[in-house]
């Protein structure tokens, strides 16, 4: 490959105490938490609506928050994103859960289906009520280090490229790529190969009128739809890394086309297709290497510096406690993330990447910034007991109760992974 030398003089925008790359769920959680303490933040995102995968991804679902037994885990800042979602528009929560936390225990999950459009506005108006700025359209292009030090970010946008200051930078592009372009260790992961848009068809139309429910009308085409373990994976395709521009074109452009194939088969009158995904819809693209990483086997196990309890979304019982140390990297003083690129490897990366839980350590990471600029701390020498006390005057549960636990977890097989 051939290179050029390009230079140019690159105007100061602003200044920021903290400044979040990425309006994701866990991105805006930072934000808003970061802006709660007090201090300035600027949120920068380069589609043109917020919430990521969760809205312009279009994985509209929040898998269950609780541990299948009626006892609600992730709360905090996941369970204000909860009821923010549906306040406005549709749900599918289940009759247990109508209430919030059921007295009596049950089997019901807490999940639900939401508008990925009327979630975005109400995320808007969240997050400008806490007096956070916002740039759509904004690309963040590098880190600007000094050393090991982010001194700030520059942005490409519709302006040209800017350089916005900022004393901590949160890292919430799901993918790690300021983080990797800083120098802090990354993993790449692997990822099959899944791809659903959003529509609605004349027989949903019909049902959305007999039951007076708009959810009725939606149906959700696919391109390949490979699940969470592989299982209708396409044998010719490889698993997708999603870490170069040539192989996220590949990953649409394959996918899109499948999808096309399987539309062709169908009455082109009694459908359509209102939404494509405006980004690669990837479980597991990049994550920081963090000083600690949780893994499987940590199912159960209680942790010193865990910064809230998380559920295992397709089991019931398990309960994981999250370390601090799955978001920062020593080292590196004001650098931070948040979400699918916490460090999480096997299925403690598939626990830790959804919805409730980008949320939390969203939570985390905003509350531990501005609390690192506050008392001058580098960033993974912040004592966790201050940030935990934050945390749990939000809701949130730091430490699992054993009586919650099932009762031989020493036979769970994840233990021994």
């Amino acid at each position: 490959m051939t290179h050029i030398t390009w230079n140019e003089q690159i105007p100061h925008a602003g200044t920021y105490d903290v400044i979040v790359a990425g309006g994701g769920l866990a991105g805006i959680a930072a934000a808003l938490a970061a802006a709660r303490e007090h201090a300035s933040v600027l949120l920068l995102e380069k589609q043109c609506w917020l919430g990521g995968l969760a809205t312009n991804g279009l994985i509209n679902f929040w898998v269950p928050l609780c541990n299948g037994r009626g006892k609600w885990i992730i709360r905090g800042m996941a369970e204000e994103f909860l009821n923010l979602s549906f306040r406005y528009g549709f749900d599918t929560l289940p009759p247990d859960w109508k209430n919030g936390e059921p007295a009596a225990p049950t089997n019901a999950r807490l999940c639900s289906w939401y508008s990925s459009g009327i979630f975005a506005l109400t995320l808007l108006e969240a997050l400008k009520e806490a007096g956070v700025r916002i740039l759509y359209d904004a690309q963040v292009s590098a880190p600007v280090m000094d050393g090991t030090h982010c001194k700030g970010l520059i942005v490409d946008g519709k302006s040209g490229r800017q350089y916005y200051a900022g004393g901590v930078i949160v890292d919430a592009t799901g993918d790690a790529d300021i983080l990797l372009k800083a120098g802090v260790p990354t993993v790449d992961g692997c990822n099959y190969y899944t791809y659903i848009g959003e529509g609605i068809t004349l027989d949903g139309c019909r049902r959305a009128w007999e039951k007076q429910d708009i959810f009725q009308a939606y149906y959700r085409p696919a391109g390949y739809e490979a699940n969470l373990y592989g299982y209708n994976h396409p044998e010719h395709i490889a698993l997708h890394k999603g870490a170069t521009l040539e192989n996220i074109n590949e990953y649409l452009q394959k996918n899109q086309l499948e999808m096309l194939r399987k539309i062709k088969q169908e009455d082109r009158r009694a459908h359509n297709i209102h939404m494509l995904p405006s980004m690669a819809q990837l479980r597991t693209a990049r994550r920081i290497d963090g000083d600690s990483t949780l893994k499987g086997r940590d199912v159960y196990h209680h942790c010193s510096t865990s910064i809230g309890v998380i559920c295992d979304f397709d089991h019931q019982d398990r309960l994981f406690e999250v370390p601090y140390g799955t978001l920062v990297r020593t080292g590196f003083d004001n650098l931070i993330t948040c979400g699918r690129s916490a460090s999480g490897e096997g299925w403690g990366w598939d626990v830790l990447r959804v919805i409730p839980p980008a949320v939390l350590t969203g939570q985390a990471a905003g509350i531990a910034a501005a609390q690192a600029l506050s008392s001058h701390t580098p960033l993974p020498s912040l004592p966790v007991e201050i940030l935990q006390s934050a945390l749990k005057k939000t809701g949130v549960i730091i430490h699992f109760d054993d009586a919650w636990l099932p009762a031989h977890p020493e036979e769970d097989p994840l233990l021994h992974k």
